[in-house]
């Protein structure tokens, strides 16, 4: 269906984030077992919960609509994620292989952060106070998100150099939080 009116599109960007949380709580579990570093694995599991809520949420979002969530593969999501796993799958190094994660999955958060700030945007347009707060919980979410794997990849990362001595590793601070 092509949008013809600013609640059109809104409905259709809602649809595409819904289908993107849908393909994130698919993948994420690959990206936690390929992780090695138990930091990253721990904000990825993290997020994975996280990432269940935001998907609860739009479908709050989508029954005050009378809307149903679902609508046509999210297509930038995919190729997102497909090309992660890929570059992911391709990685021998373990260390490397970490930073590679961290790298696709802050593709996968600025992803979601453009999307949820339309949303939000389109939301207060259309007088949708309340989506709009929700929309922008979850835009927060994905904002943190984003700055906690910046801050394991600048721990993580050095693990990944060139001419680090074998077997020399960093560790990552501990506790940090993925929304």
């Amino acid at each position: 269906m092509k949008p013809n009116s600013l609640q059109e599109l809104y409905v259709e960007q809602l649809r595409d984030l819904y289908d993107a949380e849908q393909q994130i709580i698919k993948a994420l579990p690959e990206m936690i077992d390929a992780a090695t570093s138990e930091d990253l694995k721990e904000a990825l599991e993290e997020h994975l919960e996280v990432t269940r809520s935001q998907a609860t949420r739009l479908e709050k979002i989508f029954g005050k609509l009378g809307e149903k969530p679902k609508g046509e593969q999210c297509k930038g999501m995919h190729g997102v994620i497909e090309e992660g796993s890929d570059l992911v799958d391709d990685v021998e190094d373990a260390d490397v292989r970490d930073a590679a994660i961290i790298a696709s999955a802050q593709r996968v958060e600025h992803y979601e952060m453009a999307g949820y700030g339309t949303a939000r945007t389109y939301a207060k347009l259309l007088g949708q106070n309340e989506a709009g707060e929700l929309l922008q919980q979850t835009l927060d979410e994905e904002k943190e998100a984003d700055q906690t794997l910046t801050e394991l990849a600048d721990e993580i990362n050095v693990n990944a150099k060139p001419g680090k001595l074998k077997g020399e590793k960093t560790t990552a601070t501990k506790g940090r939080k993925v929304a």
